[in-house]
């Protein structure tokens, strides 16, 4: 959905950054990501939220180029865009940025064009929030990983409690008179605009951001742009094609003989034989998978997760599950809930089924997971204890 554009918000997209780590062979922002750019696709996130003036800080000598990218992603549009070089760092990017506003905007998003994939949907909840009278609003995802402190000769210090972490994305927005003030103020260099506006005394507050929304940074986060892309253009993500919820079932099945430990419902099962597969083997979670890629039109795993596809090569639940939420963000879905029975006369699932639910959940974002288990009664290879089968149903609606 569209709105008339607001008189007084502007976006400032960040995009002056050399992309040394990304090796693209140009500064980071013209890097092909399709036949487009990353700074193609980040406008097209950008014209679809409603500022009155869109401002593009690129690497001197680029203004022409970023020009044409912006003429062509806006399409007719009308409403300002300005092209301004860049500065040797984040913060002389921003205050050129911010030095080109009309008179009459009163609140600013910085956006990096580097997050090319954000969804129209961050923009609106950022600037909702500030709507309702917040001076500093950035959109953030919540840690997954384990996270660990390590001292300088690579030894483990301490494990930190990732319930207190999130990881900042943009677009961050804030008044302008508050940002141009931090920045008249700092006496250091600060990772993100809402480090420095906090350094300044201000509240900074949260809104939910979108795991498509990841920077890209080196090469590896630029070939899963591509991927994302490639199985779900962009072009489809303001809308999906039908705007009520969809569901799709998933099935899989793996036999005993892997190597290692069992790995099941995202769970490992000591003294449990394991699974053979490409990956862990986990039939629970590919079920899932399967699924949700059915519900929202997507294909099935072996379109995303083949053998071909190197880094799933032993990889657990987790990192399916959260490779498929991003597939569906892309393509404007995100998941409802989940069931999943398995067929298995091993592992006993009962004393660990609410542990099951609740990591499958987590590796979804949070959506609701339930899982049951039930054996055959000796009838076919379950029967026989020679491997496991999982019948999983899922809803998916629309963003």
């Amino acid at each position: 959905m569209t709105h008339a554009p607001d008189p007084h918000f502007a976006v400032v997209v960040v995009a002056a950054g050399s992309g040394t780590r990304l090796r693209g062979g140009a500064p980071k922002a013209f890097v092909a990501l399709d036949e487009r750019s990353i700074l193609h696709h980040a406008l097209r996130g950008v014209f679809m939220a409603r500022p009155a003036q869109v401002v593009v800080v690129v690497p001197a000598g680029h203004e022409a180029t970023a020009l044409d990218v912006a003429r062509d992603v806006a399409a007719g549009d009308t409403r300002p865009v300005d092209i301004v070089a860049g500065g040797t760092t984040r913060q002389e990017s921003v205050a050129a940025g911010l030095a080109v506003l009309r008179d009459d905007v009163d609140t600013v998003l910085i956006h990096d064009a580097a997050r090319a994939l954000t969804p129209a949907a961050v923009f609106e909840r950022v600037m909702a929030r500030i709507l309702a009278g917040a001076v500093a609003v950035i959109p953030t995802v919540p840690v997954v990983d384990t996270i660990k402190r390590v001292d300088v000769n690579g030894r483990v210090v301490a494990a930190v409690d990732r319930s207190e972490l999130a990881a900042a994305q943009t677009p961050q927005a804030f008044r302008v008179s508050v940002l141009r003030a931090a920045l008249n103020s700092v006496e250091a260099d600060h990772t993100d605009d809402a480090a420095l506006v906090a350094a300044a005394g201000h509240d900074v507050v949260v809104v939910d951001g979108d795991a498509v929304a990841f920077k890209i940074t080196t090469t590896p986060d630029l070939e899963r742009a591509r991927a994302l892309l490639a199985a779900a253009p962009l072009a489809s993500v303001p809308s999906p094609s039908a705007s009520v919820p969809r569901v799709g079932i998933g099935t899989d099945v793996h036999g005993f003989g892997g190597e290692g430990t069992l790995w099941l419902a995202g769970l490992q099962w000591p003294g449990e034989q394991a699974l053979s597969g490409h990956s862990d083997g986990d039939a629970v979670a590919h079920a899932i998978v399967d699924a949700l890629l059915a519900a929202a039109g997507l294909g099935d795993i072996g379109t995303h997760f083949g053998t071909d596809r190197p880094e799933f090569a032993g990889a657990h639940a987790e990192a399916f599950l959260a490779h498929t939420v991003e597939l569906l963000s892309a393509a404007g879905w995100r998941v409802g809930n989940v069931s999943v029975q398995v067929q298995a006369n091993r592992p006993r699932f009962a004393a660990r089924r609410v542990e099951a639910e609740r990591v499958l959940s987590a590796a979804l974002g949070g959506a609701a997971v339930s899982v049951s288990a039930t054996t055959t009664d000796g009838l076919g290879f379950t029967g026989r204890t020679e491997g496991v089968a999982a019948f999983a149903t899922a809803l998916v609606v629309p963003i």
